[in-house]
């Protein structure tokens, strides 16, 4: 080691594997080192990168469906407010406010005044300032000039995306691929009517291979899973530059109703489609009711979770509600277990990443290999360069 710098070894341990990565074909795939989820240089890159440039989704339209409903999200710890104005559009703006830093808005309800709770300073649900107590006095202090940065938001099949970088290029069009094969089930329409919050102990990454991939449906989820959307069931689609995903087919043992929008084909209505915008969103996406998780990474090994159902029609029940509700998190709770171990293995010493399993298996953690790669190959093979 002597004479090498970190900066070298980090892309040696990256660079190499995510250009293999970039390289290869499903047939060929492997898994990634340990270092791809355990490093903290990594983890700073990817949030400066990934989560400081890209769209990163903070929820569903349909949540906040009134003028003055708000959701509130963290971003890179940048404390965001999406909020619906009286002329029905969503705004994302910065909910910090402009006189001593207080957050202004919590979780999520209805504001049609967004009042900060330390000063009592207020703003309309553009952002304007209204209102500032006692503040009239100061003649260099024009609170018409004075509101809450906005930043760019848009909403893509009932999702709402935001970015911090002004100059990311649209979303909508990356994704037109991937609406081609979603249109029918009219996810916009859908209700949310399932929202909570996690903590897992797990990488960003290794929580989106998980949820994206088929392999161990049938081994890992038995009596959960497997009845319903077996292993071999699954069919991998094409990845795009902004998502990837992959098909399972209801098993044809299992009783079900089939229920979902008009537009659907016979075939549509058997099959789930599982797809990702990375980093931060998942969807399993079915034609009665669908999941979807919001991942912001916290460590290298941990990440807060947002996850939620929503459901076609209006007219579920509340115990099928629960029940929907109570499958989702007993697959969830299984696949917590394995997750929170498998920092263990990644951290050996002996650990030799093996190869994957066929596309329609495994072919989503290729996918996002590729798309890190994609994204952060240029910074990493930089390092060596710089060094």
């Amino acid at each position: 080691m002597d004479g090498v710098t970190h900066a070298e070894v980090l892309s040696d341990e990256l660079a190499v594997p995510l250009r293999r990565a970039l390289e290869a074909d499903y047939e060929h795939a492997i898994a990634m080192p340990g270092a791809f989820y355990l490093s903290e240089d990594l983890l700073a890159i990817e949030r400066a990168q990934l989560f400081g440039r890209e769209w990163i989704c903070v929820g569903r339209a349909d949540e906040i469906p009134e003028p003055g409903d708000f959701m509130t999200y963290d971003i890179l710890g940048e404390p965001v407010v999406a909020i619906r104005g009286e002329d029905g559009a969503i705004r994302a703006l910065s909910n910090v406010c402009r006189h001593r830093a207080m957050p202004i808005l919590e979780g999520k309800g209805r504001a049609r005044r967004m009042v900060c709770p330390y000063h009592a300073w207020t703003y309309d649900a553009q952002g304007q300032l209204i209102g500032a107590p006692h503040l009239q006095h100061r003649t260099d202090f024009d609170k018409r000039a004075c509101r809450l940065p906005e930043f760019r938001c848009e909403v893509w099949q009932g999702f709402v995306f935001v970015t911090l970088d002004p100059d990311t290029p649209p979303l909508a069009p990356r994704l037109a691929p991937l609406d081609a094969i979603i249109r029918n089930y009219h996810f916009e329409a859908m209700k949310t009517l399932y929202v909570t919050w996690e903590t897992w102990s797990t990488n960003w990454k290794s929580l989106i291979e998980n949820f994206m991939e088929g392999y161990h449906l049938s081994p890992l989820h038995k009596e959960t899973l497997h009845p319903v959307n077996p292993t071999r069931l699954c069919r991998h689609f094409p990845e795009g530059d902004a998502h990837f995903g992959y098909f399972v087919g209801f098993s044809p043992e299992m009783e079900r109703v089939r229920r979902g929008h008009p537009d659907l084909s016979e075939d549509e209505l058997d099959t789930c489609v599982m797809f990702s915008v990375p980093p931060n969103l998942v969807v399993g996406g079915a034609s009665d009711y669908s999941s979807f998780l919001c991942i912001e990474p916290v460590t290298t090994n941990s990440c807060r979770v947002r996850l939620g159902l929503f459901f076609h029609g209006d007219d579920w029940p509340e115990d099928a509600v629960e029940k929907a509700t109570r499958l989702f998190h007993d697959t969830m709770d299984e696949d917590k277990l394995v997750l929170d171990q498998l920092a263990r293995g990644l951290g050996s010493a002996h650990y030799t990443p093996g190869p994957l399993a066929p596309a329609a298996y495994e072919g989503c953690v290729h996918d996002l290999h590729r798309y890190v790669a994609r994204r952060l190959l240029g910074v990493l093979e930089g390092l060596r360069e710089d060094a």
